[in-house]
């Protein structure tokens, strides 16, 4: 990397975060391409219909904590093109889906053929009781990056179009508070970091909403002891991990320092939280994933197979190494935790 940024124009370069915003959510950018996300790549909602069916069960147990209200409220947060809210209606019983009311946030516009029940829109609705649930959206919100220079001092990064990155000024002010509480970097040249303070203040703002119930972000994780040393920041493309290119041609993402989106400032305070692994939270929700018995298959033969494909797929959703390693956050408001 040089050290040239300040040599070029305004319209040359720009940190990460100004980049990837216009790359995925600007005109033509990533996220509004008709394909939608699932054309590049595969989340827990596409790897399995028991994604759906463990987030049902929880909706269902925030329902009872909250007494059964008339209306309860299911907002898929970056809902892609609608997958999980049409998959979790699907699997409510029919009393609790007769009194739900779903919504899908998203900056792309509806899909077609969504269920005519489900509300789309482009902001979070100001009043929510019941589940909020951000599947793979904290790591789409764009963060700057920050890079150690060869004197020891953190340095935003810029980029150019085409991916090329220079250095520019030193981290500051409120970026330079959270690197320092949250993503402390030492004095190596080239360790980088990517400064997570937006998307702390995307959750808060997100959990404000909810009245009543229970908010939940899902998604590639690390704590604050377990941070990489050179950042996650990467690119995919029709399947494939590639380099963060931000001409809008690929996503651009970078794991979530989720331990950090519950207490930076006053200013943000938030209910109590819960920490899970995705393979602990479906556990506690039901989806454990044994093999059917083996008599099975002499008995009932067709059940067997069916039964043995869904052990399959739960065991993709929970799996070491791979979905069942996303962390789950857990902000209760105004109930019980129904995970505990």
């Amino acid at each position: 990397m040089t050290d040239e940024a300040t040599r070029e124009t305004a319209d040359d370069v720009r940190g990460w975060r100004a980049a990837t915003e216009a790359a995925l959510y600007g005109p033509g950018g990533f996220y509004r391409r008709p394909e939608g996300p699932a054309g590049h790549f595969r989340t827990s909602v596409h790897a399995s219909r028991l994604f759906a069916e463990a987030v049902a069960e929880l909706l269902c147990r925030v329902d009872e904590a909250l007494g059964r209200p008339g209306t309860l409220d299911f907002v898929d947060m970056g809902a892609g093109r609608g997958e999980l809210v049409t998959g979790v209606l699907a699997a409510l019983p029919a009393d609790v889906a007769a009194r739900t009311r779903a919504c899908a946030v998203e900056v792309a516009d509806r899909p077609p053929g969504l269920p005519d029940r489900i509300t789309w829109l482009t902001e979070l609705p100001r009043t929510i009781t019941g589940l909020l649930f951000a599947n793979e959206w904290l790591d789409n919100v764009p963060v700057d990056v920050a890079e150690v220079d060869s004197a020891g001092v953190p340095r935003l990064v810029h980029v150019r179009r085409d991916g090329t990155e220079l250095l520019g000024e030193r981290v500051s002010g409120a970026d330079a508070e959270w690197l320092a509480r949250w993503w402390p970097l030492g004095a190596e040249p080239g360790l980088r970091a990517e400064i997570g303070l937006p998307r702390d203040r995307a959750w808060a703002d997100a959990v404000t909403c909810v009245r009543e119930g229970l908010a939940v972000a899902v998604d590639y994780a690390h704590t604050v002891d377990t941070r990489p040393p050179f950042g996650t920041l990467t690119g995919f493309r029709e399947g494939r991990a590639t380099a963060p290119v931000p001409d809008g041609s690929c996503d651009i993402t970078a794991h979530v320092a989720l331990d950090a989106c519950t207490a930076l400032d006053p200013a943000y305070a938030l209910p109590e939280a819960l920490f899970r692994t995705q393979r602990d939270a479906l556990r506690a929700l039901g989806l454990l994933g044994a093999r059917p018995p083996l008599t099975l298959a002499s008995t009932h033969p067709t059940a067997y197979v069916r039964a043995l494909a869904s052990a399959g797929e739960a065991a993709e959703l929970t799996a070491s190494g791979g979905l069942g390693d996303f962390g789950w956050l857990l902000q209760p408001v105004g109930i019980e935790n129904p995970l505990l």
